[in-house]
């Protein structure tokens, strides 16, 4: 009876394996078309805004050894813009405002990377603001493009 519920077991245990396996490919499939979704995101909002006129200094600056990223930083005339860009796949019925999910958590990582971003490029004051690029794409239509010009302003 032992070796039969030990048998039993074993063969659990390896189903169990295999089926944890297969969810985290589901998984890393999930993440791979997510990166993809907003590097063509963020693409696609450098374009779009190079058009309105924006001078860009930097795209997905990352400060050294500090925990932040800024999607693209430019000049808007004489304003000095963080841009931040959020992209969505809109999926039936559901709105999808990719604009909400810049929480207040992360409008704090971005004015202490904004900060990290004047430090290291030794600039001078000059008016700044924080943009959102909100791109909603919609299957076999071209993608919605939403500015919020100064859409928050932390305290810096």
């Amino acid at each position: 009876m032992a070796m039969v519920s030990r048998l039993i077991f074993e063969m659990v245990k390896w189903r169990a394996r295999r089926g944890l396996a297969s969810d985290l490919e589901r998984f890393a499939d999930v993440k791979k078309d997510a990166k993809q979704r907003g590097v063509r995101g963020e693409t696609f909002a450098y374009c779009y805004l190079r058009r309105l006129g924006y001078v860009f200094l930097a795209r997905n600056y990352v400060p050294r050894g500090a925990k932040g990223e800024i999607d693209l930083v430019g000049y808007d005339g004489h304003t000095l813009a963080f841009v931040e860009v959020r992209t969505r796949t809109a999926r039936g019925d559901r709105a999808a405002l990719p604009e909400l999910s810049v929480t207040v958590e992360k409008q704090q990582v971005l004015a202490r990377t904004a900060k990290r971003f004047l430090l290291e490029q030794h600039l001078k004051a000059c008016p700044m603001r924080f943009d959102a690029v909100a791109i909603e794409e919609v299957g076999g239509a071209s993608p919605v493009v939403r500015l919020h010009k100064a859409a928050f302003s932390p305290q810096m």
